[in-house]
């Protein structure tokens, strides 16, 4: 039997590494929230004013939903990775700030096509190779 479910790609960026481990978020808990993204790459509600950033709420060990973490991730189509953006201890407050907010709707204006553009331009360069 042919599987039909399909895992999609997650790049986390510096800013999700950096507040994961301010946040004292385990390997195994990445990996979860990870492999939850990889499989459900639309999940979460868009976030207002960012350009398409969605943010999903994942229970940290032992805390329950409500004490967990609140990941911000970033997905622009089926022909590009999943961007996992940051995260945000849940204990430490509720959500982006307006400044925030703003500067990622920038950011993400042209994420996915400069991801686009820089696998074609990598592409080319490989097959002049041949």
């Amino acid at each position: 039997m042919p599987y039909k479910y399909r895992m999609h790609a997650v790049l986390t960026t510096d800013t999700f590494e950096a507040d994961a481990a301010a946040a004292g978020v385990s390997e195994d808990e990445i990996v979860a929230m990870v492999s939850w993204l990889a499989a459900n790459p639309q999940d979460g509600a868009v976030m207002r004013g960012t350009g398409g950033a969605r943010k999903v709420r994942f229970a940290g060990k032992g805390k329950g939903k409500s004490g967990g973490y609140r990941t911000i991730h970033y997905y622009g189509g089926g022909d590009i990775p999943v961007f996992l953006l940051a995260l945000i201890d849940k204990g430490e407050r509720d959500n982006l700030s307006k400044a925030e907010r703003n500067a990622l709707a920038v950011e993400l204006s042209q994420l996915a096509d400069d991801y686009r553009a820089g696998v074609a331009a990598r592409l080319a360069t490989l097959r002049r190779r041949r």
